[in-house]
C-alpha cells in the first residue's frame, strides 16, 4: 500500500486489516506510517511500515525486497501515492512541476507495478489496484498535469491488465471523485469559492470520505471480482453523470 499514512491509503490499509490482511504500508515519512501500523496491529494484524519514495527506482527495488523478506510474497498491491503540489495553467507550466507529478503519479506506479508483478508471477498471481481520479475523464481548472497523469494511469491499467492476465495478475483502477484528503482539500483551500461551485455538479451534493473508497478496494482485491480486469471503477458521488 503506497501513500498509506493518511487519507485513502490509511482508510484502505485499516479496511484490509479488518478484512484479515497483513499490510505493508509505504510513504516518505516513517513516523506517520508507524502510527498507522500501530492501528493495524490493534486490529490483530501484522503491519510493516516502510519509508520509500516511489518516484525513485532504487527505492522501489528496496521497498519490494523489504516487503518480500518480511512476508515472503505480495498478493495485493495498491498504488495510492499521488501528488499535485501546485496549480498551474498550461501556458505557465514549468518542467519541475511536470516532473514532480509524472514521477510519482505515473512513472512510480508503472515501475512499482512491474517489480511487484514479477513477484506475483513467481507465486501464481495477484491483484494490482491503481488509484486514478475523475480528473482522468474531466479535468479541473489549472490542474491539467494531474489530469494528464491520471488519464495515462487509466490507460496503463488497461495495458498491464492485458499483458499480465496470462500470469493470473488482475489489474484494475478506482477513480475517486473529490474526497476529503490533504490533496483533495488543498484545491478548495487555494480557491475557496470553487467548493460551492463544484458541489453544484455533484448529484449527491457533498464531498466523499476516505472510508467510502474502501468497499471498492476490497471488491477488487477479493475473489468477488475474479472476472474483472482492466476496469476503472468510479467512486465519485455521480460527478461524471452531469
Amino acid at each position: 500500500m503506497t501513500g498509506g499514512s493518511r487519507g485513502i491509503g490509511k482508510a484502505t490499509a485499516l479496511g484490509f486489516a479488518s478484512a484479515g490482511a497483513d499490510i505493508a504500508i509505504d510513504s516518505r515519512k516513517l513516523p506517520d506510517l508507524e502510527q498507522v501500523a500501530d492501528e493495524i496491529k490493534g486490529l490483530g494484524r501484522k503491519a510493516l511500515p516502510v519509508s520509500a519514495h516511489i518516484g525513485r527506482l532504487d527505492e522501489i527495488k528496496s521497498l519490494v525486497q523489504t516487503v518480500c523478506q518480511e512476508f515472503g510474497k505480495i498478493d495485493i498491491l495498491v498504488n495510492n501515492a499521488g501528488t499535485s503540489p501546485a496549480m498551474s495553467p498550461m501556458l505557465e507550466l514549468e518542467e519541475r512541476l511536470w516532473d514532480s507529478i509524472m514521477n510519482l503519479n505515473l512513472k512510480g506506479v508503472i515501475f512499482l507495478s512491474q517489480a511487484v508483478a514479477r513477484v506475483m508471477k513467481e507465486h501464481g498471481g495477484g491483484k494490482i489496484i491503481n488509484v486514478a481520479s475523475v480528473a482522468a475523464f474531466r479535468h479541473e481548472t489549472h490542474v491539467g498535469v494531474y489530469s494528464i497523469s491520471k488519464a495515462a494511469l487509466v490507460m496503463a491499467t488497461r495495458i498491464m491488465a492485458q499483458e499480465w492476465a496470462e500470469y493470473n495478475i488482475r489489474v484494475n483502477a478506482i477513480a475517486p471523485g473529490h474526497i476529503h484528503t490533504r490533496l483533495g482539500d488543498s484545491i478548495f483551500e487555494a480557491v475557496p469559492e470553487y467548493e460551492e461551485e463544484f458541489l453544484k455538479r455533484v448529484p449527491m451534493g457533498r464531498i466523499g470520505d476516505p472510508d467510502e473508497i474502501v468497499g471498492a478496494m476490497i471488491y477488487l482485491a477479493s475473489d468477488a471480482s475474479s472476472y474483472v480486469t482492466g476496469e476503472t471503477i468510479l467512486v465519485d458521488g455521480g460527478t461524471l453523470t452531469t
